[in-house]
């Protein structure tokens, strides 16, 4: 997949796809029926598979002090998006002048001068341009005047709801990580580099792998079955293990969350790897304890209960 940070001075070669635009947080469900949209008609037309999407979110740009909601960083978005097969990652930046363009001009410059896009897919709700006055009524009726025709796809959901981003942040809020699968058709993961932490797990026999919680919508906190992927360095591969995310409210020095991933049946240094880990299953709530006995006996009952979870998978 070749990804684009920019949808200006792009080589022909990059130009000339059906693309799937929007922004995508999660990849759930409904963001794969638009991609698979995408990819019908690319097969229909010849033409290479991809996605626009935004970086940073829109939302950062309008609400600077909101606090943080992204399900996925840029660099987890791209990897789920590789896993998918597609050709062509456009990132558009988002900045002042981008949401100053008019939904015109955003058609013809970046859509048509910039991308050279031959198909669209959007989400029934979509909107752009200074001020959301562009809708997808607007695409269909211009598109064709410049190179690109529009399908609409129709939002998705099923008994409980509709899928999108705000349910999942939602389940994820409350614990429900089923409910959370469920919508996004594939595991909550949180990917980072490994930290050096205060190193308190190993001396308790538990080390652990410390992963920052940066800009990104915090599950609930607590204890987690989870799988985890190493993406690099040598000891890449899939693991087992239980993590716990939260401030750990046992100990005084920081109250900053992060992630600490335990990993099963495992020996090794994983500082400076990437790891993408999976929220299969919470556990427990995060508990304040008396002492570090009584955290090593939850600690041990935890990694008892997460290989039980694990073992069904």
């Amino acid at each position: 997949m070749q990804r684009h940070q920019t949808y200006e001075n792009l080589p022909n070669s990059a130009k000339g796809a059906s693309v799937a635009m929007g922004n995508f947080d999660g990849v759930h469900l409904g963001h794969q029926s638009v991609l698979a949209l995408a990819r019908t008609a690319a097969a229909s037309i010849n033409a290479p598979l991809g996605v626009i999407t935004f970086e940073p979110h829109p939302r950062r740009l309008f609400q600077p002090d909101a606090p943080a909601f992204r399900l996925m960083s840029a660099e987890t978005k791209a990897s789920r998006f590789e896993k998918l097969g597609l050709n062509h990652l456009y990132e558009i930046p988002f900045n002042a002048a981008l949401a100053g363009l008019s939904a015109e001009t955003f058609i013809q410059d970046v859509l048509a001068d910039g991308l050279g896009i031959k198909h669209l897919v959007v989400g029934a709700d979509f909107r752009f341009g200074k001020g959301r006055t562009g809708d997808v009524d607007m695409l269909q009726t211009l598109g064709p005047k410049h190179g690109f025709d529009t399908t609409i796809a129709p939002l998705v959901n099923d008994a409980a709801g509709e899928f999108s981003s705000t349910a999942i942040r939602n389940a994820l809020t409350e614990g429900r990580t089923a409910d959370a699968t469920r919508m996004l058709g594939h595991w909550h993961r949180i990917e980072g580099i490994v930290e050096k932490g205060f190193q308190r797990g190993r001396e308790m026999n538990f080390p652990t792998a410390n992963i920052p919680l940066t800009d990104l919508h915090l599950p609930k906190f607590g204890v987690y079955a989870v799988m985890v992927d190493v993406l690099d360095g040598p000891h890449k591969g899939r693991y087992q293990g239980a993590a716990s995310l939260g401030d750990r409210p046992t100990f005084a020095d920081n109250d900053i969350p992060n992630l600490e991933v335990f990993l099963f049946d495992f020996s090794g240094d994983l500082y400076g790897a990437t790891l993408s880990t999976a929220l299969v299953e919470y556990i427990r709530p995060e508990l304040k304890f008396d002492g570090m006995d009584s955290l090593i006996t939850a600690m041990n009952d935890d990694c008892v209960k997460a290989r039980e979870i694990l073992s069904a998978v």
